[in-house]
């Protein structure tokens, strides 16, 4: 390993001119660090980054995406589930109205499960948190296959909210768990594992929902409720996911079991790394009043800009106009030509593009810095949303504007995954200690949840009045994101928390380069 390409925050070895000279011990240690530095798969670590992103965030992500194609027969459902029990005939805004709120409702659990997330997380385990996300996900996928047997409309409203609450633990608890279970080399490879099952989960719910599937007037709860298979058996071998370490070790202050954990999520490693990391370990639990509730979160000054950062990015991210995008492609596809049946196979080619991109996303964390890859995501998002709100407000003027709104639809969904679709859910676990983690995170993902229900309620009326305008702050958005990145973002990849925390800790006074 060449010491000139050492990258910010890690490790440096430099490669002595008389091996001979170095001792036995050191040499050790000098191996170990460059094990560290390249990254380690274990049999367990894999099992656990896997088997809890398949059975928790590509089920988040299919309820995310599963409602779109088989909305026209849900609606149908619902009207006339109402006329023979209750005798209640909507018209076509009682059907709006009561269609927003199935939709929406998923948001608020969202929001509610975001809000709990630091509370279950702190007091039962980072694993527990990940399990109970399971049992929440079993449940409204039962009440979603049931709803039509049973009649109810109630039922498919509890549904939509379970599985929004147990989305929003998903997307506070997940990213947290996976990052403290990893090693320092690789808490960014896992970190992007939550987010790329949220992507897969989209696709996979676009495929089914199909009307040709899954999504038709016969068969649309099995569309909505499909999710329960990869949740049953990924949640099955539930006694082979391991607790994180760090918080048995700092919170729990059993040092036993988290040396044991720790031990089975290494695999075949030396002595010395495993006592590095207890060490390291240590050195944070015995850091004095370490906050941890939201209240001293936010009243804490040195911790202002990472949440500020946190929010930012996680509230950003649905502002950037992902959802809109997705939400308009199909009727940007009608102009450019394409027939009903080509738009829709063209949008689900869009979101495949999603997660193709979002799969390289582990390489590369593991090969590039955070501020770097953020910032050229972001300004090419921006350059491309506004490009596209241009050209669709000529779109009539000029014949080739149609197919140039869809090339800047697919390259906006080409930059967004190199940097503002991953990065902001495993970000916080970067910039927090293991104590204020938790109630930071899920702040963020409260701050997504709340974004992505404000661009869901205004998108509509805004693009009615606006037009393809409606694009614009979206692209101001990315703008300010990069902003914010260049000024206060310190680069995180290969440091540990506790040394980024001090390069934040003046506030909007801070100086993010100290010590480069």
């Amino acid at each position: 390993m060449s010491a000139s390409l050492c990258e910010e925050g890690a490790y440096k070895i430099a490669a002595p001119e008389n091996k001979q000279a170095i001792k036995p011990n050191e040499e050790e240690r000098l191996v170990d660090q460059q094990q560290d530095k390249a990254g380690r798969w274990s049999k367990q670590l894999a099992f656990v980054g896997y088997g809890a992103t398949i059975g928790s965030a590509i089920p988040a992500g299919y309820c995310v995406g599963v409602m779109n194609s088989p909305a026209e027969f849900m609606r149908d459902w619902c009207n006339q589930t109402l006329i023979e029990r209750y005798d209640w005939e909507l018209g076509e805004m009682g059907i709006n109205v009561l269609w927003s709120t199935i939709v929406s409702i998923f948001l608020v659990g969202g929001a509610i499960g975001s809000l709990t997330g630091a509370k279950v997380a702190n007091r039962f385990g980072r694993r527990s948190s990940f399990l109970y996300c399971g049992v929440i996900f079993i449940i409204s996928a039962m009440l979603f296959y049931t709803c039509r047997m049973l009649r109810s409309v109630e039922t498919l409203i509890i549904a939509r909210f379970l599985a929004g609450l147990a989305s929003g633990l998903t997307t506070a608890c997940l990213p947290m768990y996976l990052s403290e279970v990893a090693p320092l080399s690789m808490r960014g490879v896992l970190g992007v594992f939550c987010p790329m099952g949220l992507t897969a989960g989209v696709v996979i719910a676009q495929v089914f929902s199909l009307r040709s599937v899954f999504g038709n007037a016969d068969q649309w709860h099995i569309a909505i409720s499909l999710y329960i298979v990869l949740v049953l058996v990924c949640y099955a071998p539930m006694n082979y996911y391991l607790e994180s370490p760090k918080w048995l070790y700092i919170m729990k202050g059993d040092k036993v079991t988290a040396r044991q954990q720790l031990e089975k999520l290494r695999g075949n490693v030396s002595e010395n790394a495993i006592n590095r990391e207890i060490s390291e370990m240590e050195a944070e639990a015995n850091v004095k009043n370490q906050v941890s509730s939201y209240t001293a979160i936010l009243s804490d000054p040195k911790l202002r800009l990472p949440l500020i950062i946190v929010c930012a990015y996680q509230g950003g991210q649905q502002l950037s106009g992902i959802n809109a995008i997705f939400f308009y492609s199909v009727s940007i596809f009608l102009k450019a030509g394409l027939s009903a049946t080509a738009a829709e196979w063209t949008n689900l080619g869009a979101g495949s593009l999603n997660l193709l991109i979002s799969l390289f996303g582990p390489y590369l964390m593991a090969r590039f810095n955070r501020r770097p890859l953020f910032l050229f995501s972001t300004f090419f998002s921006g350059v491309f949303l506004m490009a596209f709100a241009v050209l669709l407000y000529f779109i009539d003027y000029v014949s080739w504007f149609a197919m140039g709104c869809i090339a800047c639809i697919f390259l906006y969904i080409f930059f967004f995954q190199f940097g503002l679709g991953p990065i902001p859910f495993f970000i916080g676990s970067e910039l927090f200690e293991v104590a204020p983690r938790p109630a930071a995170m899920s702040l963020g993902s409260l701050s997504s949840w709340a974004c992505n229900f404000t661009v869901g309620m205004l998108f509509p009326t805004l693009q009615e009045v606006w037009g393809s305008l409606v694009f614009i702050p979206f692209s101001v958005v990315c703008i300010l994101l990069f902003l914010l990145t260049k000024r206060y973002l310190p680069e995180t990849k290969g440091r540990d928390p506790s040394q980024v925390v001090k390069l934040v800790a003046n506030g909007f006074k801070s100086n993010i380069h100290e010590g480069k």
